[in-house]
């Protein structure tokens, strides 16, 4: 049995569990086609992928019963995503699930035709869709793009570095531009110089940390993406080697000893992806259903980092905060 064949078991079991209220018909079996950038098992980002498959099940969902998935599995190689993509399009899947922006890239590559669900940083700007409330093509599902927490988080890194001066943003290609725009405008309100540095794989990490040390930040802005979200552990590893003040979106890199995040769970939008699947499979229409945004943000700090950074949060921060790493 080979590695797809097993992880694809697993699944199969931990999905058939009893049937939900809200089951499907019986007889009707769809096919869902899953693209995952890492695997089932990942520790990157199993915890995603059962939000997933949680929604799924609260739906009435059963695989091996009302339900078929084709996994592909780009095993961390992005570069694969393309490729498996065209797989999934070939075996005319009734639905491709793209766990990943890069993935969703590479689904609506392949298929003009088939409806694509994702969760993907800027769908605008990517091109993915027309507008947020009118998709108007094969893609839908949710964003991680919000514009004003990226101002907040410039805030809070001046709350909790008074004498902050210079920021470095760690980007991608992928990176939402809007994002950036305010964080920018924010820094300017708050006298702050911003630069990007960008990385356009794993591989550059190091390199990119040589760049952007020349001359030293006084922190670290981290933007959302696969690649920094599956290296986290690596990246906040640097930060630290460096002793560079780290604020991300997602808590994940602040549970792997980043200093701070703010930003919505985004295992709850694993969780919501699913409603767009049912709906598909229902036969709604990608382009009826809006991309939904997040509304709901987290604030998570690190305090192990923040001590062996020489670093004391204020109480303020420490007050808001929704979690609180001792």
């Amino acid at each position: 049995m080979d590695r797809r064949t097993f992880l694809a078991t697993i699944a199969g079991g931990l999905l058939a569990a009893p049937l939900a209220a809200r089951a499907q018909p019986e007889g009707k079996v769809s096919l869902l086609g899953w693209l995952h950038p890492t695997t089932l098992d990942s520790p990157v980002d199993s915890h995603l992928t059962e939000a997933f498959r949680q929604g799924l099940h609260e739906l009435g969902y059963v695989e091996g019963r009302n339900l078929r998935i084709e996994y592909r599995f780009a095993e961390g190689h992005f570069d694969r995503l393309p490729a498996l993509a065209a797989e999934l399009v070939s075996l005319r899947v009734d639905v491709i699930f793209a766990q990943s922006t890069n993935g969703a890239l590479a689904a609506k590559k392949a298929t003009g035709t088939i409806p694509i669900v994702g969760v993907a940083q800027d769908p605008v700007g990517l091109g993915l869709v027309r507008t947020l409330a009118r998709p108007e093509g094969n893609f839908t599902g949710l964003t991680l793009m919000s514009p004003e927490p990226g101002g907040k988080r410039m805030q809070m890194l001046r709350e909790l570095l008074p004498r902050l001066t210079n920021v470095v943003i760690l980007v991608t290609p992928t990176t939402a531009a809007s994002v950036l725009n305010e964080i920018e405008t924010s820094a300017k309100r708050l006298a702050l110089k911003v630069r990007t540095v960008e990385v356009r794989s794993p591989d550059n990490l190091e390199g990119a940390f040589s760049v952007l040390m020349r001359p030293r930040p006084g922190a670290l802005v981290i933007a959302s993406d696969t690649i920094f979200f599956a290296n986290r552990q690596r990246l906040c590893e640097l930060a630290l080697k460096h002793r560079l003040p780290t604020m991300t979106q997602e808590k994940e890199p602040a549970e792997a000893s980043c200093l701070i995040a703010y930003g919505t769970n985004i295992a709850d939008l694993y969780r919501r992806a699913a409603t767009y699947v049912d709906k598909l499979l229902k036969g709604a229409k990608p382009a009826d259903l809006p991309i939904e945004q997040p509304t709901k943000f987290e604030l998570v700090i690190n305090l192990q980092t923040a001590k062996a950074l020489g670093l004391t949060i204020p109480q303020s921060l420490l007050l808001r905060a929704d979690q609180v790493i001792e």
